[in-house]
């Protein structure tokens, strides 16, 4: 959330964020209520005073008089400064300077690498290339999972297994702490990284009981919730600044506003793994901007060392969340869309995130701030098996491996089974 001082000295510059970003949020409604709540803690604090000093000079009768007063004040107070702070959550980050105004038909492309393959035959998407290669089995998926449901077999099990691998790998080397993290947080997580309110609908929700106390938790869609609730409440350093920290976990999604598009094959599905970065970094701009550009990087030398084509696109104002000041998309070239399918996504949140989970940290002279907060996607499997398996793809319905993870899968090119995949009959499998 944003600072209340900076709200109150800065509404028109928050106006134009909320317009920019095509939020439904009455700035000058929450202003008011905030000044009817401000009055109210001082009618209070003065009734507190008065009761004070009935008590003192042994004044009964005034005394009661000022505690019913106090009551319904509390309770006036109680309903504002909840209704603000259902506000407050809703109140977005101003986006940087150069973040480019719009919906998604204003997103900017700021590099490319690669060129898309040429192929001198018919191209199969990964749906085909993975049933003929007996390596996705979508039918099966569907039977046992439901909508969106797949299994990942034989070299494309080995191929994701090696990716994550890979991606953990080089974060250590970039001083990343690895991480495995919980995939069902408590509520305050997911109001912390501000997936929620906004998103909720997003989340899947189970009630767990602990004897006869039952509370909500939620299955994640991504590491970073949990990541930044880690350091929630908590005071750093200064001299441990930046903190690293790399996640791998399962991730949960709904897609409730994913149903009608996107929806052959694995590139918009409700399980999937991730490797995710997150960075806690100094309260200052110069310094959270270089951590960004370096956290980008990182997911380019990812997809430069498996030889995919791929674009960078800086996000306009109406497709990037609420909390984020700069965002960065990475769209990688799949040949059975031809198009570039997102793959990675990179924010840098400034002090957003933070505010909401209390999390900061003493400078040299004591004096406290709040981090800057930043993620990025390391690897998100298997929709990046979706750019391997189409770019790869040769005339005989092969696939070659690239170089990087040959020794994982164990071969160099994945051809399709000699024996054919097994047959149905009715709800049996034959062997």
């Amino acid at each position: 959330m944003l600072d209340i001082k900076f709200i109150r000295e800065n509404p028109e510059a928050v106006k134009k964020a909320i317009k920019d970003k095509g939020m439904d949020l009455d700035l000058g409604e929450f202003l008011r209520l905030d000044e009817k709540r401000r009055k109210l803690i001082t009618e209070v604090d003065q009734l507190r005073k008065e009761r004070n000093e009935a008590a003192e000079n042994r004044d009964t009768e005034r005394g009661k008089e000022i505690k019913e007063k106090l009551h319904k004040l509390d309770n006036r107070l109680e309903e504002i400064e909840e209704h603000c702070k259902k506000m407050m959550l809703l109140v977005p980050n101003i986006p940087s300077a150069d973040t480019p105004i719009g919906g998604e038909e204003a997103n900017k492309v700021i590099t490319t690498w690669g060129k898309p393959p040429k192929f001198a035959f018919e191209v199969k998407d990964h749906v085909a290339l993975g049933k003929a290669l007996d390596v996705i089995d979508f039918e099966r998926g569907a039977k046992v999972a439901g909508y969106r449901g797949y299994f990942l077999k034989n070299e494309a099990v080995l191929m994701q297994a090696g990716l994550l691998r890979l991606a953990v790998k080089k974060m250590i080397g970039k001083g990343f702490t690895p991480m495995t993290t919980p995939v069902l947080v408590r509520e305050f997580a997911l109001l912390g990284s501000g997936h929620f309110p906004v998103d909720r609908q997003e989340i899947y929700e189970v009630e767990e009981y602990a004897g006869k106390e039952r509370e909500k938790k939620f299955l994640t869609g991504t590491a970073e919730p949990a990541l930044l609730a880690y350091h929630a409440d908590e005071v750093l350093s200064e001299k441990d600044l930046p903190v690293k920290l790399c996640g791998i976990s399962s991730c949960y999604r709904r897609e409730v506003g994913g149903y009608g598009k996107d929806t052959k094959g694995v590139f918009r599905v409700h399980e999937f793994i991730k490797v995710e970065q997150v960075v806690l970094s100094k309260n200052d701009l110069a310094v959270s901007e270089k951590l960004f550009e370096e956290m980008n990087q990182a997911a380019q030398e990812l997809l430069q060392e498996l030889e995919l084509p791929y674009r960078v696109v800086q996000i306009a104002s109406r497709d990037m969340g609420a909390g984020k000041y700069k965002m960065y998309d990475i769209e990688t070239w799949m040949p059975g869309r031809q198009a570039y399918g997102e793959t990675h996504s990179n924010s840098n949140l400034t002090d957003w995130q933070a505010r909401r989970l209390n999390i900061r940290y003493k400078d040299r002279s004591g004096k406290l701030h709040f981090v800057h907060t930043l993620n990025n996607t390391v690897i998100a499997s298997p929709r990046i098996l979706i750019a391997i398996l189409e770019n790869n793809q040769q005339a005989d319905g092969s696939v070659k491996v690239p170089k990087i993870l040959q020794e994982f899968v164990g071969k160099e090119v994945i051809t399709p089974p000699s024996i054919p995949p097994l047959a149905r009959r009715g709800k049996e499998v034959n062997h």
